[in-house]
């Protein structure tokens, strides 16, 4: 069963940074590329970055410019560097396959939370 664990979020003033981490086992990545999720308190939880094996990215307007997603196949990891965070981006983050379909089942994600 492939396992996701996340790691990497705090407590941070808005226009600051963070970098999450995703360790994933199996071969997910070449096979269905990785995204990263998030979900507020009372929000559905949704896709803000997607990246393929091939290195097709893609973001969520909210985020765009802003975030940078990267991977790393050989190391089972991705990544997720969040530059200029704003308050509106507190959330659960999620790693899971960017597939619109195929997703393995959720780890416990790692809280941002951004605040003066």
């Amino acid at each position: 069963q492939v396992q996701l664990v996340e790691s990497g979020g705090g407590l941070v003033q808005p226009g600051g940074s963070l970098r999450l981490s995703c360790a994933f086992s199996g071969s997910i990545f070449s096979r269905y590329g990785m995204g990263w999720y998030r979900q507020a308190p009372g929000k559905q939880r949704e896709l803000v970055a997607s990246i393929t094996i091939g290195g097709t990215i893609d973001y969520s307007d909210p985020v765009k410019g802003r975030f940078t997603i990267s991977g790393d196949p050989a190391k089972n990891s991705v990544y997720l560097q969040m530059n200029n965070l704003k308050p509106e981006d507190t959330a659960i983050y999620y790693c899971n396959t960017g597939h619109p379909i195929f997703r393995v089942v959720w780890g416990q994600g790692t809280q941002v939370t951004v605040s003066s």
